[in-house]
């Protein structure tokens, strides 16, 4: 098969696992034949195509999810990171509750699209995975944060991520419409210079917001602070 058909077959696998999943709202776990109604936690179509978009827009090959639930949004972006068409792109994902609250549906809907090759999964919490992965050198093109939403959590995953991402790189955050997330967003914008790229329309079901990391190197004064 050709490079271009193969591209072609295997993001139409991947679309006809998220089409079935819209069209039918539910799921039964191969884990324990629970019914799992995906739309509670799920984002929209609307923002999974920007998803799946800004990976190809960025050439992104290295991406990484806070949050996996029912699989929706990394279903989009490893669409996005077949369509870029490196061989070698990578997802990577964290959600310690996968197994519990969500009966491993997430995981069950990655191997169901045949992008088992192409994930990564780590069950733990994204405040002790991503000082790791800082450690270890390893790097990312792209990330969605979609995890526990308070504003302390919300932060350090931004404050990690603005490190392990290169200068001038893509973060979108959903639920950007809560106090907590868009405090933290906040902080971000007003003291390390990074700017907003793309908001979704109020009226989406799930607000959401495209962050770029600073270009600049951070050279702020020890006493440096802007309310936020």
């Amino acid at each position: 098969m050709k490079p271009e058909s193969h591209i072609a077959s295997t993001s139409d696998r991947v679309r006809g696992v998220i089409n079935r999943l819209i069209e039918k709202g539910s799921m039964i776990a191969d884990a324990d034949g629970s019914k799992h109604d995906v739309r509670t936690v799920s984002i929209s179509p609307r923002e999974g195509e920007a998803l799946s978009e800004w990976v190809v827009r960025e050439n992104a090959s290295r991406t990484i999810e806070i949050g996996l639930a029912y699989g929706f949004s990394a279903l989009y972006l490893c669409d996005g990171l077949i369509r870029s068409g490196d061989p070698a792109a990578r997802h990577v994902v964290l959600d310690p509750f996968q197994a519990g609250r969500f009966a491993n549906c997430g995981l069950q809907v990655l191997e169901e699209a045949g992008v088992s090759s192409l994930f990564e999964y780590h069950d733990q919490m994204s405040q002790l995975a991503l000082p790791a992965f800082l450690e270890e050198g390893r790097r990312f093109d792209l990330a969605f944060v979609d995890g526990n939403h308070r504003f302390d959590a919300v932060f350090l995953d931004l404050f990690y991520l603005g490190r392990l991402l290169p200068r001038g790189g893509v973060v979108l955050v959903d639920d950007y419409n809560l106090p907590g997330i868009r405090r933290a967003v906040s902080f971000f914008l007003t003291n390390l210079d990074w700017r907003i790229e793309e908001k979704s329309e109020l009226d989406d079901e799930h607000h959401w917001v495209a962050l770029r990391t600073a270009i600049a190197d951070d050279n702020r004064h020890f006493r440096y602070f802007v309310e936020f």
